[in-house]
C-alpha cells in the first residue's frame, strides 16, 4: 500500500494515486507493442499473428526457427555485420568530435558559443528527411554515396549531437582549478586531459557514445538515401522484408534489437548512477 505524508488530505491522496495509476497506463500503452513481438517471433507458422496452438499453449505452435533463419539467410548476416561495423566507426568518430567540441565550447573564452551549440545541435532539430535528402545531394558530389565512409559520416553527423550534450552535462559541475594546478605544476595539455578531465567525465563521454551507437543502429531514413546494396544496415533491412516478403524473421530480429536496446538502457542507467555517486562524493 502506498504511503503518503500525513498531512496529505483525501482528495490529495486520491489525486496522487490518478497520476500514478496514469503514469502505469502510459507506460503499459508504450510497451505493449514491444511486448506482444516476443510471443510472435517464436510462432512456428509464417504469420504475424497468434495461432489457435500458441494461444492454447501447445509447444507444437512455437519454434525457435526464426531466429535459426536470421543466421542463415545471407542479407541478414550481411545486415548485422553492417550495422555493428557502421554503427561502431561512426560512435568513435561521434565520441571524439562531440567530446572535443563540448570542452571547448565550455570555455568562456570561446566567441559565438550559443550559435556553435545550436550548430551541433541542428541534426537533432532539423526533420531527418531534410538532412538525409541534403546528405545525398552533398555526398554525391563527392562520389562517398553508397559506401561505406560516405554512411559512417552521415551517422556521425547525427551521433554527435548526444555527444556534445551528455558531455556538456558532465562538465557542467567540472572544477575547472583542477586543470589550471596540473598546468600550473608542468604537465602537458594532452597529460592534463587524458589523466585530470577525462577520468571525471568519462560516464557523459560513454553515455553519449551509447546515444551515438543506438541513434547510427536504428537509423533507416539515411541508410534508404545513402547506402547501396552492400551498405544494408539491420533496420533497412527489415523495412524491405516488410515491403517485399512478410516473414516473422522480421519479428526475431525485432526482438533481438529490443534486447540490445534494453541493454544499453540499464548500461547508461548505471553510468548515470555511478556518475551522480561520483559528483555526491566530490561536494562531501
Amino acid at each position: 500500500m502506498a504511503q503518503y505524508p500525513r498531512y496529505y488530505t483525501p482528495l490529495q491522496k486520491l489525486g496522487a494515486s490518478g497520476i500514478k495509476l496514469f503514469a502505469w497506463a502510459v507506460l503499459l500503452f508504450l510497451i505493449l507493442p514491444i511486448l506482444v513481438i516476443i510471443p510472435l517471433s517464436f510462432n512456428s507458422e509464417p504469420y504475424f499473428t497468434f495461432t489457435e496452438g500458441m494461444l492454447a499453449l501447445d509447444p507444437e505452435a512455437y519454434s525457435l526457427k526464426w531466429y535459426h533463419d536470421i543466421w542463415m539467410d545471407g542479407k541478414w548476416t550481411l545486415a548485422i555485420k553492417n550495422s555493428f561495423y557502421v554503427g561502431i566507426m561512426a560512435t568513435l568518430l561521434a565520441t571524439v568530435l562531440g567530446t572535443v567540441a563540448a570542452i571547448g565550447l565550455s570555455n568562456p573564452l570561446v566567441p559565438f558559443q550559443r550559435t556553435i551549440m545550436a550548430l551541433l545541435l541542428s541534426p537533432m532539430i532539423v526533420p531527418l528527411i531534410i538532412t538525409a535528402a541534403g546528405m545525398f545531394f552533398f555526398y554525391t558530389q563527392l562520389n562517398i554515396a553508397g559506401s561505406y565512409f560516405g554512411l559512417i559520416l552521415a551517422h556521425a553527423a547525427l551521433g554527435t549531437p548526444f555527444v556534445v550534450i551528455t558531455v556538456n552535462a558532465a562538465l557542467a559541475g567540472f572544477d575547472y582549478s583542477l586543470v589550471r594546478a596540473s598546468l600550473g605544476m608542468g604537465a602537458k595539455p594532452v597529460y592534463t586531459f587524458f589523466k585530470v578531465i577525462m577520468p571525471l567525465i568519462r560516464p557523459g563521454v560513454i553515455s553519449g557514445a551509447l546515444f551515438a551507437f543506438v541513434t547510427s543502429f536504428d537509423e533507416v531514413i539515411v541508410v534508404l538515401f545513402l547506402a547501396g546494396p552492400e551498405q544494408r544496415t539491420i533496420p533497412r533491412q527489415m523495412f524491405s522484408g516488410l515491403r517485399e516478403e512478410i516473414s516473422p524473421t522480421i519479428l526475431a530480429v525485432a526482438v533481438l534489437l529490443v534486447a540490445i536496446s534494453a541493454l544499453l538502457l540499464l548500461t547508461m542507467e548505471y553510468l548515470r548512477a555511478r556518475s551522480e555517486r561520483i559528483r555526491m562524493g566530490s561536494t562531501v
